[in-house]
């Protein structure tokens, strides 16, 4: 498996899933109005010139810290009813044997974190046994943003305002708290965090950077002299590196995810942290540095182009 260590925490890359999401212009509406098609670093990962595809990985980040399972981000999920979403319907997958593969079997997670409930960042808290939705990780805790849960649940009748292919986020995620979060929530294995931070341990902690979904958090790894900030969908492709003020339609809220991107992105580069997205495929990080009122690749993280 794909493996690097920053100071004391070992992180796995486990890929899901890979391709094409919908046209850049459908999913970045404000980016088209700039000349992002220039950047020739986009090809082959990121976009498809030929379809003008936005190219996406859907994958969990395995931290190893202080004696600790950790993953980051569960995925889509296997068998999941999501009429919205075609890629992420029904699918039959071997993540757990891939994650197998990186040395970690379901009881051996301590814990997952879910940067934001999205069909594709939960699926895995759960898989289907006998018609019922169990957790996955049976002896985790799974940590989620409170503002989160109460934005998504839907006995909380809360507009939505993100779409998806001129789906409103609601339809889009339709389902994604009952088979996803509501089984962990009543096994009692959630702990939903309160406040601005969340301290996991001694080199990882939890930072709110709402904009895409209320609760939307980026994990901070801080070990030694290294640093790393895995981002969730604050950035979904290094397009945004130059133009950090263009956001998805995707967001909940796109004027704060975009300024929650740009104080990420400026504290990333001032302190040389590696940003580590949610959906990028390629190398699948990046250090970045400062490029006038934006930012540009200093030099890609050292992981494997990802490949299914």
């Amino acid at each position: 498996m794909d493996t690097i260590n920053l100071g004391d925490v070992e992180i796995t890359r486990v890929v899901e899933w890979q391709g094409p999401i919908a046209p850049m212009p459908v999913l970045f509406p404000d980016l088209d109005r700039h000349p992002w098609r220039t950047d020739d670093r986009l090809t082959p990962h990121f976009w498809n010139p030929a379809t003008d595809d936005y190219l996406a990985a859907v994958q969990t980040w395995v931290l190893r810290s202080e004696g600790k399972v950790i993953l980051v981000d569960t995925g889509v999920g296997n068998h999941k009813e999501r009429p919205y979403m075609p890629p992420w319907r029904h699918r039959d997958e071997d993540f757990l044997g891939r994650l197998a593969t990186a040395g970690v079997r379901p009881q051996d997670v301590d814990l997952v974190v879910n940067t934001h409930i999205h069909a594709d960042h939960v699926g895995w808290n759960t898989r289907l046994v006998d018609r019922a939705w169990v957790p996955t990780f049976p002896n985790a805790t799974y940590l989620i943003a409170r503002p989160d849960f109460e934005y998504w649940n839907p006995r909380h009748d809360i507009p939505k305002h993100g779409s998806v292919n001129g789906i409103n986020s609601r339809l889009a995620n339709g389902n994604t708290f009952e088979d996803s979060i509501d089984p962990v929530h009543e096994a009692g294995q959630t702990l939903l965090w309160e406040g601005r931070t969340h301290r996991v341990d001694g080199n990882l902690s939890l930072e709110l950077a709402p904009g895409h979904t209320p609760g939307s958090a980026i994990v901070r790894l801080e070990s030694g002299t290294d640093r790393a900030f895995f981002v969730g969908d604050v950035v979904h492709t290094p397009a945004q590196f130059a133009h950090p003020g263009c956001d998805t339609c995707l967001s909940e809220n796109q004027a704060e995810a975009a300024g929650s991107r740009m104080r990420v992105l400026a504290e990333a580069a001032d302190r040389n942290a590696l940003v580590i997205p949610a959906h990028f495929p390629g190398a699948g990080a990046a250090e970045i540095r400062r490029a006038g009122n934006a930012f540009e690749v200093h030099r890609w993280a050292p992981f494997t182009p990802s490949s299914l």
